[in-house]
């Protein structure tokens, strides 16, 4: 459903700005960059001062450079690696300064150390969930799968987030992070295990 989305965006709703980058001169890089700053910054200020629903529009808007990059450097033709690696990186960075900021969000305004510690477990299950991957693909697995890819953690920590302060409903937000924290670690199971059926089977057929 997320990639139908992707798709949809990409191809009708952000074409216009797409193809005014690219006649601008404007690199991919520059626009995963920005966005990347436009993210981390307004996660990092809106949150930790209570403004969440304002902190999620301002993140949500700068969050669809994700989405142009890639459609920017596929339409100029780019053919080096440089930019997957740069957005992948800064992916991490974004996520990483996401939920930094709700865990500041939870430290000082509602001042809750459960949630607090809820918001770093997710933040480090997400980084290994990717470096876990990272590290199959380098050894040549396959470890593609899991409940909580990075889409998921994003849609469902933002829209809780942005209706909890909307209509003062946190538990909206709060039965969000349990999820997420949950989905996450589950994740990171399923990516270990799935690797290591693969690696047994391989170690296998070798011997």
């Amino acid at each position: 459903m997320l990639d139908r989305f992707k798709a949809f965006w990409q191809g009708v709703m952000l074409a216009p700005f797409i193809n005014l980058f690219i006649r601008l001169g404007i690199s991919p890089d520059v626009v995963t960059l920005v966005g990347t700053l436009g993210v981390s910054v307004a996660a990092l200020v809106f949150f930790p001062m209570g403004l969440v629903w304002q902190g999620v529009l301002v993140i949500t808007a700068f969050i669809f450079s994700d989405l142009v990059d890639g459609a920017m450097a596929r339409k100029m033709g780019r053919k080096d690696d440089f930019g997957a690696f740069l957005d992948s990186t800064l992916d991490r960075v974004a996520d990483g300064a996401l939920f930094a900021g709700l865990a500041l969000f939870f430290a000082w305004q509602a001042e809750s150390r459960l949630y607090l510690a809820l918001c770093l477990v997710i933040l480090v299950m997400g980084a290994v969930t990717s470096y876990a991957r990272a590290k199959a693909d380098h050894l040549g697995y396959d470890a593609k799968v899991g409940i909580a890819e990075r889409p998921d953690r994003l849609v469902g920590m933002l829209v809780p987030a942005f209706f909890a302060d909307v209509f003062d409903l946190w538990i909206l937000l709060e039965v969000a992070l349990w999820a997420l924290a949950v989905a996450a670690t589950v994740t990171v199971a399923q990516r270990i295990w799935v690797v290591r059926r693969q690696a047994l089977a391989r170690a296998a057929a070798d011997g």
